[in-house]
């Protein structure tokens, strides 16, 4: 199904967390950056469209600032994000223009989304963007955003641009293989669950376990994801985006993943 989704799809929006983003070091990784951006360089060359969620400015900025990786306060980290989002703009940059692609940065809010006058303009900026053939990468603007305008998590971002640009299909990568029945960071025999069509009863049937990321703003969030974007008609793919050439691996069907279907 999920090569299906992809050859079917025109206009594609993927998101990437800072956990895959990120080598062992802590560091933004370029090599993984680089050969992401060859596999999409590979989907604009087939005709598609490609709009990228791109956490990663704090640990972007952390890489280079390491001097405030014990500060805590809030405006250390919007000042980290600040130096960050630099940073990881400018791997993504060269990662893009190996292939003479461009891309285009959008740093938005929760405020952004709520704003007829400015989802407009965002919406017709993303239009804009990648008719030129440049690559937005989008990101929430954590230099500003403070609890009452934040979106909270990439996972949310991604889906609300992806209905934002009426989008074909959202590709979350997270470091996880997809869906599972249980959690299979606590469970061996937890199985990984192919293709969803009800969101709803999934929910009351996989066992989230105990309390951490996969059970809290982890698989939970990539739920409220899907659900959202699969309300309005667009499928998800929930996959593992650490995986060599994912895109590739993807789209032949070598890699699976769990397919959010409409």
């Amino acid at each position: 199904m999920i090569p299906h989704l992809i050859a079917d799809a025109r206009k594609i929006v993927i998101k990437f967390g800072s956990n895959i983003l990120a080598g062992q070091d802590g560091r933004i990784n370029p090599a993984f950056l680089h050969e992401f951006a060859q596999g999409a360089a590979g989907f604009i060359q087939a005709g598609k469209q490609v709009v990228i969620v791109s956490s990663g400015a704090q640990v972007a900025g952390l890489s280079t600032m390491e001097k405030w990786s014990r500060k805590k306060d809030l405006h250390y980290k919007q000042a980290l994000c600040a130096v960050g989002q630099v940073e990881l703009m400018d791997v993504w940059r060269r990662a893009f223009g190996a292939h003479d692609l461009r891309i285009g940065q959008i740093l938005l809010t929760q405020d952004d989304f709520g704003d007829p006058l400015r989802t407009l303009n965002m919406r017709n900026t993303l239009f804009t963007l990648v008719d030129e053939g440049i690559v937005p990468i989008i990101n929430e603007n954590d230099t500003v955003a403070v609890e009452e305008i934040k979106i909270g998590d990439n996972d949310t971002l991604a889906a609300q641009s992806a209905v934002l640009w009426s989008a074909d299909l959202l590709i979350l990568l997270s470091d996880i293989d997809g869906l599972y029945n249980k959690n299979p960071k606590e469970y061996s025999d937890a199985e990984l669950v192919n293709e969803v069509r009800d969101i709803t009863q999934v929910r009351g049937m996989i066992s989230m376990g105990g309390t951490n990321n996969f059970g809290t703003g982890g698989i939970a969030t990539k739920l409220d994801a899907a659900q959202r974007v699969v309300s309005y008609g667009i499928p998800m793919i929930l996959a593992h985006g650490g995986k060599p050439k994912v895109l590739e691996a993807l789209a032949a069907g070598t890699q699976r993943g769990t397919a959010f279907l409409t």
